[in-house]
């Protein structure tokens, strides 16, 4: 606050640096929440993309249950010369 009372060639330089400065703490704050942001997209699809995954897993072990129960036998249809 001195800095820009004072009328001394350094006292400028100092009030000019001091909002530079402000200016890109102000940026990379904004920078940071735009990432953060998008971390927290990705974050959620990779959640969403987990569950689909467990559900495409269940299906599959699902159908391998199917598969290992055994299918009965079904009777032939047509001519039969070997029975009686």
């Amino acid at each position: 606050m001195l800095s820009s009372i004072l009328n001394s060639e350094r006292a400028i330089n100092v009030n000019i640096q001091v909002i530079r400065i402000f200016a890109r703490l102000r940026n990379m704050v904004a920078d940071n929440t735009q990432i953060r942001l998008e971390i927290e997209k990705i974050k959620n699809n990779l959640e969403n993309q987990d569950r689909n995954m467990e559900i495409v897993f269940q299906y599959l072990d699902e159908l391998l249950e199917l598969k290992e129960t055994p299918v009965p036998k079904r009777k032939r249809i047509g001519f039969k010369p070997d029975e009686l």
